[in-house]
């Protein structure tokens, strides 16, 4: 029983830490992809690469998906030592 619900478990961690994890690196990548008002880009221009909005936008977002594919791989873990108990 302890190895079902390790085994259910860890799925549920893999694919749904996953697709996070995708959605979220989708989403790091559409500050550098578009254009953006002109205006804003002339002032982001002015300021140091750490300071600008979208560097900064860019990097939570990479962020957030290692933390979601981290969760996708403890699932895989889970998964995987659901087998080792079973007898």
């Amino acid at each position: 029983m302890t190895a079902l619900l390790l085994l259910a478990a860890g799925t549920f961690l893999a694919v749904w830490g996953s697709w996070r994890g995708y959605q979220c690196a989708r989403s790091a990548l559409v500050p550098l992809v578009r254009e953006g008002d002109p205006t804003r880009t002339l002032i982001d221009a002015t300021r140091p690469v750490h300071a600008r909005t979208r560097v900064r936008v860019m990097v939570r977002h990479v962020l957030l998906a290692l933390g979601w594919l981290t969760l996708a791989m403890y699932g895989l873990f889970l998964a995987t030592a659901a087998f080792e108990l079973r007898p």
